[in-house]
């Protein structure tokens, strides 16, 4: 069954609230940990509702900002051709973060 976006952004409140304390930190703490307002912490964990960019901190904060990579992946390459040309892309990518 598919979920409504306001189950999906409660679920994620869920998880964030368990992940933080399982890394022993109180909201206080994650807030200040990842830069946004306990307020807006208080928010996102509750609702889930909070910017991108307060998302993205939240993810820095409790060490599972590897997990946003997953969010998108690249379609699967269909040939050797699409797998090489990923492949630059991503080195490419790579190489720009570093700039």
């Amino acid at each position: 069954m598919l979920k409504t976006p306001v189950e999906l952004m409660e679920e994620l409140g869920r998880r964030i609230a368990f992940r933080r304390k399982s890394l022993g930190l109180t909201q206080q703490a994650a807030a200040e940990r990842s830069g946004v307002s306990y307020r807006t912490w208080r928010r996102l964990e509750v609702s889930g509702q909070a910017s991108l960019s307060d998302v993205v901190k939240a993810c820095i904060a409790l060490r599972c900002e590897e997990g946003l990579d997953a969010l998108f992946p690249p379609p699967a390459a269909t040939s050797l051709d699409e797998l090489l040309n990923q492949q630059k892309v991503q080195a490419g990518a790579r190489g720009s973060k570093r700039q």
